[in-house]
């Protein structure tokens, strides 16, 4: 069945929506992301590359 929504229940789901983008979401996905580059970084030099030279 496809229910109306009306504009003021619209405007509240892209409101609640947003926060959990904003507040959320993106900082857990950056630390996420610079987490696993520091790993990989740390790992390939623990392995493979070495440490960096001067």
């Amino acid at each position: 069945m496809n229910q109306a929504i009306s504009p003021e229940q619209q405007k509240k789901y892209e409101r609640n929506t947003f926060i959990f983008l904003a507040v959320f979401l993106a900082p857990i996905l950056s630390v996420i992301i610079v987490a696993t580059l520091g790993f990989s970084i740390w790992f390939s030099q623990l392995l493979v590359l070495g440490p960096p030279s001067a």
